[in-house]
């Protein structure tokens, strides 16, 4: 007899949190029950499960009694309170926040990517960084053939990687630009909502995402940096793969994208190699035919699941180095998507 899983959502009503219930619906995962949980102001919400009208309740510790698996995405303050008591009532719990994710004894984990480390878990499980996600997903697959050893990534990041929010922000804005009024009065969220000053996004570029830390790195760039090293080689600190970032907000809605330049350690791998490894990895789309101005763009990649990648080049002026860009829908294989994907793995590992 299979197996059916009472399930928890954590941080329901947000963006990520609805695209959870609708990927856990289209999963794999035999479910039993749902329970949506959020904050009190949004408890009472009536939000759907399949065909199933659910009533989102108001979190506690006991919400998670007789829960085996939690799905988060609620802010790392609400995980770093509410998952260790879920662990203790005996669930296994998919974090997307960033609460985790650089505990030594927390797997951060994207599934096609490295899978095995979902057998090293105490009970949490770390969902990556957005961007980090997509981006090890387009060079995970070189990284196995041909070796890595640099990767310089820039990120022209949509508008909801920092909520739903700043999406409806970003369309006030550009509609007081149009009527020519002034957008810094709407300005109330980006570049981050936790710093001093706001600036508008419509018709801008915000080369800031997260805090300025006095390294002169932003907090995200340093996300990037070391979950790159993380999930790759299992070492935060790792020396054997150079990593670094430059994270820019731009003025789309949904889906992020990156352009990303890396050296392979095999210098006799050719383009063609290259597009040949990324075409085949799983969730992988590879669209890249220049002849007819086929190239991914966050317009087509909005609602889907697959990363895609394209603009393949060699630097002519470094052997064994490459361009590349990388598009994804930051809400889906960025945060909903891989969060369920990797309860999927769990459950078909044999790890709930």
């Amino acid at each position: 007899m299979v197996r059916e899983y009472n399930v928890a959502i954590l941080g329901a009503t947000g963006a990520v949190g609805r695209r959870m219930i609708d990927q856990l619906a289209k999963s794999t995962i035999p479910v039993k029950s749902v329970k949506l949980l959020a904050s009190s102001r949004s408890a009472g919400t009536v939000l759907k499960f399949r065909d199933q009208d659910l009533v989102v309740e108001e979190t506690t510790p006991e919400s998670f009694d007789g829960v085996d698996l939690v799905l988060s995405s609620a802010g790392g303050a609400v995980s770093k309170k509410f998952l260790p008591e879920a662990v203790k009532r005996g669930a296994v719990c998919v974090d997307n926040t960033s609460a985790f994710r650089m505990e030594p004894d927390v797997p951060l984990v994207v599934p096609e990517v490295n899978p095995d480390a979902l057998k090293e878990h105490h009970g949490i499980i770390a969902n990556p960084n957005c961007s980090t996600i997509q981006m090890v997903m387009a060079l995970e697959p070189i990284r196995r053939k041909f070796g890595l050893k640099q990767i310089i990534v820039s990120t022209y990041q949509a508008a909801s990687g920092a909520g739903q929010a700043a999406i409806e922000e970003l369309k006030k804005e550009t509609q007081d630009y149009l009527d020519g009024k002034d957008m810094q009065a709407d300005a109330k969220i980006l570049p981050t909502k936790g710093d001093k000053k706001h600036y508008p996004l419509a018709f801008n570029l915000l080369p800031q995402i997260d805090v300025l830390e006095d390294s002169g790195y932003s907090h995200e760039e340093w996300k990037m940096i070391h979950e790159t090293k993380k999930i790759m080689l299992n070492d935060m600190n790792a020396k054997d793969i150079k990593v670094t970032a430059t994270c820019v907000r731009v003025p789309v809605p949904i889906a992020h994208g990156e352009s990303v330049y890396f050296t392979v350690e095999d210098e006799s791998a050719t383009t063609q190699d290259i597009m040949a490894a990324v075409a085949d990895f799983p969730g992988v789309v590879l669209e890249d035919d220049i002849k007819h101005q086929i190239y991914p763009q966050p317009i087509n990649a909005a609602g889907k699941r697959e990363t895609f990648v394209g603009r393949i080049r060699p630097d002519y002026e470094n052997p064994g180095a490459f361009n590349m860009w990388i598009v994804a829908d930051n809400l889906l294989k960025g945060a909903a998507w891989n969060t369920v994907e990797n309860a999927e793995y769990l459950v078909k590992m044999n790890l709930i």
